[in-house]
């Protein structure tokens, strides 16, 4: 049977359910609600919700047996209703399956950006859909496809590159390798490309923020990633915090439905972020042609009385509200979740098995980005007879993976199945390696320092910088300065690998180093870290970002991004050395 065959088919039966369908049924297709706190079981079939997500709250069980379990039991409540339409099930697995302990955990996108191998970006992405779907899940919102502006923004790292160009051909090979060949295969997730749009450009980085850019820059800059994700069938797309001109852009009608949904033909589901229809006008959200709405944290019932009440007043169409469930049974049909509604628990072994940490380790290793290798620093000797290696980063599978890992925030704490930096270099070198975990250890008689330095694990606004939260600096702390002052004052061989979410401004950090990395946020898979520094493999990286010099550089709205030609970075984008 041809494709086209198939999406007729699919339209006809849509258009059978939708005949049979009432008013409270074709809402509740549009609610996405936690499987915790926000309803009771009896909701599920009560209000006939349409998905359920998975996010920071109570876990759905122990393992992964009783993860599945859980879904499979909120499945058979929604399949026990009158017209049987099954839930899709829906995650934030950003770099891996990063809500389940035990699973691989890749590099953040800005370490692929920084490998820049499309490749290993559809290698990531099938191995994140095939554990995924071992965890009951057929639904990722992922990948981010943002375009940052400004490195005090607090998901930088949530995005592949400053560069349009390089963020198009990774976000193509994203969604491929989420969704495969056919979305039916039980390995194969639904992508989400967001955050539409203009999440990554707001006005001084802040998170949710204003975007000032005029329609011909967002064209330009922005747009043509959701160009790609779109001709590459993504399933859905997902509104974002930020506001675009004064409109928030839950309620941009403009570009979410003559652009989105008209010039470029999306035809799948456009779901709001958290909260996104009490926060950006309600109805005003429907209207502008948001499908499926996260009624969380007391949404839920005010969202559903509130749509009805607007369909009731002629506020809210019949035929927007048709064309929103349109969208999401259409995806369903195409998950082929009708036929096979379960998940299928013969990939549960294949949870953070050898073959995909594998993967995950050669992206540690072409992610990260040689800044500086005087006197030839690197690679290090593995016969060298004292290595001491400095700082809590090296010593924590948590901080070594930034935010969205095992938590909503990230950890500071060992998670299963990970491996740290400093367990790396210890299977790496021959000699004697100490660990001097605050610099106070006076280990001045080592061959090298390695100093592991960085940012602690933050997610969405609480990354801001200068922002509302305002936890975190574009430079490193004081502890960290000390960590570093402490062995480079000594004349000790000095060796920075640079935990990060973002460029931070390290100039003179850099100037004390024989040798600096740049190894971004890099999962769980820290022993490729070793591998690179002790010469087994060679340095791939190139700087997805250009590379601040100064607090200066920040002065204005936007960073020293490559587009902006009043500031010269201290590393233009592109740069990185190797051996």
């Amino acid at each position: 049977m041809t494709t086209e065959n198939t999406e007729s088919i699919i339209e006809e039966k849509i258009d059978s359910l939708l005949g049979m369908m009432t008013l409270d049924e074709k809402i509740g297709q549009m609610t996405q609600v936690r499987h915790f706190d926000d309803i009771s079981e009896e909701d599920i079939a009560g209000k006939f919700i349409g998905s359920v997500i998975h996010t920071q709250g109570p876990l759905p069980g122990n393992n992964a047996q009783e993860w599945q379990a859980k879904f499979k039991h909120l499945q058979e409540l929604a399949l026990s209703t009158r017209l049987g339409i099954p839930l899709v099930f829906g995650v934030d697995a950003v770099h891996g399956q990063n809500t389940y302990e035990g699973a691989t955990i890749f590099p953040h996108n800005i370490g692929m950006g920084a490998a820049g191998n499309a490749e290993l970006v559809e290698k990531a992405a099938r191995i994140t859909a095939i554990e995924t779907q071992a965890t009951g899940f057929n639904w990722v919102f992922s990948p981010c496809i943002a375009i940052p502006y400004n490195e005090k923004w607090g998901r930088v790292y949530e995005a592949f590159s400053e560069s349009t160009e390089l963020t198009e051909e990774l976000t193509k090979a994203s969604i491929m390798g989420h969704q495969g060949n056919d979305l039916k295969s039980k390995r194969s997730v639904m992508a989400t490309a967001k955050h539409y749009v203009g999440d990554g450009a707001t006005d001084f980085g802040v998170e949710g923020g204003e975007t000032t850019l005029d329609a011909e820059e967002v064209e330009k800059r922005l747009l043509p990633p959701y160009r790609v994700a779109v001709e590459n069938g993504v399933g859905s797309v997902m509104a974002s915090f930020n506001s675009l001109k004064g409109i928030p852009m839950h309620a941009h009608k403009t570009l979410i439905t003559h652009i989105l949904k008209g010039t470029m033909q999306f035809d799948g589901i456009v779901v709001s972020d958290w909260k996104g229809y009490s926060r950006f006008g309600e109805n005003d959200v429907i209207n502008a042609g948001v499908d499926m709405i996260m009624a969380v944290e007391g949404d839920f019932d005010m969202y559903q009385e509130g749509l009805k009440g607007g369909v009731e007043s002629g506020e809210v169409s019949m035929e927007r509200i048709d064309d929103a469930v349109r969208r999401i049974l259409r995806q369903k049909f195409r998950l082929n979740v009708f036929e096979n509604p379960f998940p299928n628990s013969s990939l549960i072994p294949e949870i953070g098995i050898k073959a995909h940490r594998d993967v995950a380790r050669q992206a540690v290793r072409e992610s990260l980005v040689l800044l500086k290798n005087e006197g030839n620093m690197l690679p290090l000797d593995k016969n060298l007879s004292r290595i001491v290696v400095v700082g809590e980063h090296a010593n924590s599978s948590g901080l070594q993976s930034g935010g969205w890992t095992i938590n909503w925030q990230g950890t500071k704490e060992n998670y299963k199945g990970a491996t740290t930096i400093l367990e790396g270099i210890q299977q790496m070198a021959k000699g004697e390696v100490i660990y001097d975990s605050d610099a106070n250890g006076n280990h001045y008689d080592a061959d090298v320092a390695i100093i592991v330095v960085g940012e602690t694990p933050y997610a969405e606004s609480f990354g801001d910088i200068g922002g509302e939260m305002d936890l975190y600096q574009i430079t490193l702390t004081e502890a960290h300065q000390k960590y570093i002052e402490a062995y480079a004052s000594k004349g000790i061989k000095t060796v920075i690998v640079l935990v990060s979410g973002r460029p931070l401004v390290v100039t003179k950090q850099i100037e004390q180093s024989d040798a600096f990395v740049a190894a971004w946020l890099l999962g769980s898979e820290g022993h490729g870290v070793g591998e690179v520094l002790f010469g087994d493999y060679n340095f791939k990286g190139k700087l997805p970002h250009s590379w601040p010099k100064s607090e200066e550089d920040y002065n204005g709205k936007y960073g020293p991004n490559f587009w902006d030609d009043s500031i010269t970075p201290l590393f233009p984008i592109g740069f990185g050395l190797n051996y």
